[in-house]
């Protein structure tokens, strides 16, 4: 084919003909100037007496397409800085016209050589942009270009534009802007509209997407533009900026992590009270499971209650050296002291060791093994780490007369249907049982729903699977959860040991519960994306149904008896009393605990939970087709 001959020339080859076509440019540019001046063109009139002129321009006119380089101007790199040399080509050309006609005393208007360089500036140009026109369209690519909107026409929207008018991919045929002033305007060649109008025109000029190209644009006003246009049905995109490009970034490497506020499906819920400050307020309290997402969350939320002392216990030496390295620096400000123990919930001597030594008044026990496969899987050290460390915890807090503690337990415990749920609610039937006998110590629970950022959550698993370019992994399209924030969980944490009476469970009114797979598409567009047509293939990320995972339920609860609920100080924060085992019956369940462990019994583990814990339905994993 023609291209492809010509993408084939030699480099030389390429740049001759472009100096021919210069040097061409240069005579018909004079002659024509002479022609215009004099209005005929009859050689006795209008060059007869300039042909000195032409022969002075042969010679220099060469020395100054090569001196701004003209050649090597490519067809496809066309834009200001191209045009900006070949008008300085123009303008030496003119002068060097004056020149030529003034020392050659050539008797032609002054006016010539003027004329002379815009014309040769207009041909310069249009010989390229036409050779570009004849180029793209003996191309075969040129039809499938796909046609494109761009959102934003800043800065960031006119060099895409440029870039994009001279690929293969796409083309840009009209700019969106939220700037009134801008609107009927046309910006580096192409039109601005306003959005209002952009549905219209995008069917009009047969436009499928839009790419926003606004980086400096708040991440909260990006994602309500996003659902905006999505909720019109319009694909849009997110580039990048230029800087995250030169710093080597990538498109999916740039995409900005989706915000865990925007997935709630409700607004956040405000848990800043009086209460908090003035029951952490100049006392010693210790986290268990610092290093863990909860946990480092509650330790910063700390010490904004001005403590006289955190206490950092974890048994992850990097994830505890991880928050003692942070938490030291807030701390210093604000005169709080901060000890990090090494250590684990299950190894008695070293909790009361920890709590003795630094005089903790206030527990937060959050250290846990949360994960559900993996504790289904390894049911064993699930219930040594969930149940026993609880107890142990527990024991040692009453017996060092301590002020609070604070479970922090999980919606999964309601009825469950994995290890991981039966085990915190027998950490929960331990708890309420120290309640029951304990004259100082006030013990109470939390439970959470899902932990929006939390690790193992679906926010930093998406995320994940959205940077290397999908597929989004669901287990099931009905699976529904109850979703909270970190901030909210740690807060809730913090108020339920301003609030606790004794033995309560404390739930956050967190809304109606949300589909995993509606939290899945929403990444997928928030993060830029679209999510990939099942039967159409269109579109950029696929999600897939796994199946249900061993334990998985397909919704949870957050009480055992909703009749059981009560009031707090806080609307948004409820409190339980529900049934709970005798303590002759939590002696039992913990000695026969200790069985299973010793005899690494699982079916004997099995019996005790379904004995011992109310609604335990084990499930087995179950696959389920899209």
């Amino acid at each position: 084919m023609i291209v492809e001959k010509l993408n084939n020339l030699s480099r030389d080859s390429k740049r001759f003909v472009f100096f021919a076509s210069d040097l061409a440019a240069v005579m018909i540019s004079l002659a024509l100037a002479c022609a215009l001046r004099y209005g005929s063109f009859q050689y006795e009139i209008a060059f007869a007496a300039a042909w000195p002129l032409f022969f002075a321009m042969a010679v220099i006119g060469p020395l100054i397409i090569i001196f701004f380089r003209l050649p090597q101007i490519k067809l496809m790199a066309f834009e200001s800085n191209a045009i900006q040399r070949i008008g300085a080509a123009a303008a030496s050309l003119a002068l060097a016209a004056m020149a030529a006609s003034f020392l050659m005393q050539v008797p032609a208007p002054r006016s010539v050589p003027l004329i002379f360089g815009a014309l040769f500036f207009l041909m310069a140009i249009g010989a390229r942009i036409l050779a570009l026109r004849i180029l793209l369209s003996f191309d075969g690519r040129e039809a499938s270009r796909e046609s494109i909107a761009i959102y934003g026409a800043g800065a960031a929207g006119i060099q895409l534009a440029a870039a994009l008018l001279r690929s293969s991919e796409m083309r840009p045929v009209f700019f969106v802007d939220d700037n009134a002033n801008l609107h009927g305007l046309v910006v580096a060649g192409l039109p601005v509209l306003s959005p209002h109008k952009l549905r219209e025109q995008m069917t009009k000029y047969r436009v499928k997407k839009t790419l926003l190209a606004m980086p400096s644009v708040r991440q909260d006003r990006r994602d309500e533009l996003i659902e905006r246009l999505h909720s019109q049905d319009i694909q849009v995109q997110v580039l990048p900026s230029y800087v995250d490009l030169i710093s080597g970034k990538g498109l999916l490497s740039s995409l900005q992590p989706v915000s865990p506020d925007r997935l709630l499906g409700r607004d956040k819920v405000d848990l800043d009270t009086p209460e908090i400050a003035d029951t952490y307020a100049g006392r010693v309290v210790m986290v268990t499971g610092a290093g863990g997402s909860i946990g480092s969350e509650l330790c910063r939320q700390l010490v904004e209650c001005r403590p006289a002392r955190i206490v950092l216990f974890d048994q992850c030496e990097f994830a505890l050296y991880s928050i003692d390295a942070e938490l030291r620096a807030l701390a210093a400000s604000a005169r709080i002291d901060v000890t990090t123990r090494l250590g684990s919930v299950i190894n008695a001597d070293r909790v009361a060791e920890v709590i003795a030594e630094t005089g903790v008044q206030i527990i937060l026990h959050a250290a846990a093994y949360k994960h559900v496969p993996l504790v289904e899987a390894n049911p064993l050290e699930g219930a040594r780490n969930n149940v026993l460390g609880t107890q142990i915890v527990a024991d040692a807090a009453e017996a060092a007369g301590i002020e609070r503690f604070i479970l922090i337990s999980t919606d999964k415990a309601v009825r469950p249907t994995s290890t991981m749920g039966a085990t915190k609610r027998m950490a929960e039937l331990v708890i309420q049982d120290r309640q029951t006998r304990s004259s100082k110590t006030k013990f109470a629970m939390v439970r959470f729903g899902n932990v929006l950022g939390s690790s193992g959550s679906v926010i930093p698993l998406f995320q994940k699977q959205i940077e290397r370019g999908g597929p989004v992994t669901v287990t099931h399209p009905d699976v529904t959860r109850f979703f909270m924030t970190i901030p909210e969980a740690s807060r809730l944490v913090l108020l339920a040991g301003a609030y606790a009476e004794g033995g309560d469970v404390f739930v956050l009114d967190m809304g109606k519960p949300q589909r995993i797979i509606d939290i899945a598409y929403k990444m997928i567009r928030l993060s830029g994306r679209q999510p990939k047509d099942a039967e159409t293939g269109k579109g950029d990320i696929a999600v897939e149904i796994t199946g249900l995972r061993p334990g998985e339920k397909l919704y949870e609860e957050l009480l055992i008896n909703d009749d059981s609920l009560r009031d707090t100080p806080h609307p948004k924060i409820l409190r339980a009393n529900e049934t709970s085992l005798s303590e002759i019956e939590v002696a039992a369940m913990l000695k026969e605990l200790q069985v299973c462990i010793a005899g690494a019994s699982a079916s004997r583990l099995k019996s005790l939970i379904e004995k011992c814990v109310d609604g335990y339905a084990p499930k087995e994993n179950q696959s389920v087709s899209a």
